[in-house]
């Protein structure tokens, strides 16, 4: 019998910006059940558990089976339909997060190169199952997360070696010295050019390794870390909306509660009332 179910597992405490997973389910599809053409806004990793089917996607098309898989990328163009007389049953996993794409390429999986196979003794094959396990225990959205990591950890060890995406050292040095200067400063003044400044880069050219990393701008990278901060400094009722803003940065509090709103959706008042 078909089987389609979706789990939604974010909770408060899974409001991360680096990784965080959304929804999980499996499907033993019916011959030709197809979905798309179309697009997706979250990074969603299937495996293939037994039969066969189409994925399609830019102006190729992969005829998979058992011990395969596929990951949509957010924003492109798929397609995908089970075999009409063996058709799959898969299992999914959908996530986001800054992340989310450096993890995957470190796993060789791209846009234009979107397919993986499982090597043995991988958790492919249970994560649906431990997903169910863990989602109503105490703590289950942080089990779920390190379930998620370790789909992700093993999908690098099923890449090829050496694997098709490499960085230089230096760059992934550059990126750990902004990130760690982020971390250690995000409550004082700080531009992007101080960042630049501070690993020793061209700020367009950190923008772009950061961009290339990331997918997203160091710009965004700096303002999403100090809005989750403010986030967790919203829980402490002690401290005034002004307290927050100052503590991530901000003099101006009217600018900060912009801002704010602009990432998380709400102003700082309102995100504190739905806390209680």
């Amino acid at each position: 019998m078909p089987i389609n179910e979706v789990y939604l597992t974010l909770q408060d405490s899974q409001e991360k910006m680096e990784l965080r997973m959304d929804f999980f389910g499996l499907q033993e599809c019916e011959p030709g059940h197809s979905w798309g053409p179309g697009l997706r806004d979250a990074y969603i990793l299937h495996y293939i558990h037994k039969g066969h089917g189409s994925f399609r996607y830019e102006d190729q098309t992969a005829q998979l089976g058992p011990g395969q898989g596929f990951v949509i990328f957010p924003d492109e163009r798929i397609h995908y339909t089970a075999d009409e007389e063996d058709p799959w049953t898969y299992s999914w996993i959908g996530f986001r997060g800054i992340y989310a794409k450096s993890l995957l390429q470190r796993g060789s999986c791209t846009p234009e190169h979107p397919i993986y196979s499982a090597a043995s003794g991988t958790c492919f094959t249970s994560f649906y199952d431990d997903l169910i396990h863990v989602r109503h225990h105490a703590g289950g959205d942080v089990h779920s997360l390190g379930i998620l990591y370790k789909v992700l950890g093993d999908l690098i060890r099923s890449a090829p070696a050496p694997a098709a995406y490499h960085k230089s050292p230096s760059r992934d040095s550059y990126i750990r010295k902004s990130i760690r200067f982020i971390e250690n400063g995000y409550s004082q003044r700080m531009t992007i050019q101080d960042i630049a400044e501070a690993v020793g880069l061209d700020r367009t050219y950190l923008s772009g390794i950061f961009k290339e990393h990331f997918g997203v701008s160091l710009q965004s990278y700096l303002l999403e870390y100090r809005m989750r901060r403010a986030a967790e400094l919203l829980r402490n009722p002690e401290l005034s909306i002004s307290d927050v803003a100052h503590s991530v940065g901000y003099n101006d509090a009217f600018l900060f509660s912009k801002m704010f709103k602009k990432k998380q959706g709400h102003s700082p008042r309102h995100y504190r009332q739905q806390l209680k």
